[in-house]
């Protein structure tokens, strides 16, 4: 009996690599306004795919970190929105850095 060994990926927000059955294929569908990111769990989806873990900790760091844009290939920033719904995480996250957190770095108030 011969044992295959299962394809590998790294996800794009935590950086990890772990099995194709454990993360779930993202690719990126131009529209007239730009792209937007659509999951792909039956991996039928044409072209360039990017992979990330179904946990809403690293959608938020990838997109925080844009590098959907930089795995699919594409310019600008991606809405992640519909990705988000289907992984259950808040498409609140714009990809900016948050203000909040910028300001106590620098030392000045918001």
């Amino acid at each position: 009996m011969v044992r295959r060994a299962l394809p590998e990926r790294t996800c794009v927000g935590c950086r990890s690599r772990a099995s194709t059955k454990e993360l779930l294929r993202v690719v990126a569908v131009g529209d007239g306004a730009g792209h937007s990111l659509r999951p792909d769990p039956a991996r039928r989806l044409p072209g360039r795919g990017a992979h990330v873990h179904p946990d809403p900790a690293c959608l938020t760091q990838a997109v925080r970190r844009r590098a959907f844009g930089r795995a699919l290939r594409v310019t600008g920033v991606p809405d992640h929105g519909e990705l988000a719904k289907h992984i259950d995480a808040p498409a609140t996250t714009s990809g900016q850095p948050d203000r909040t957190r910028v300001a106590s770095k620098v030392g000045r108030p918001t």
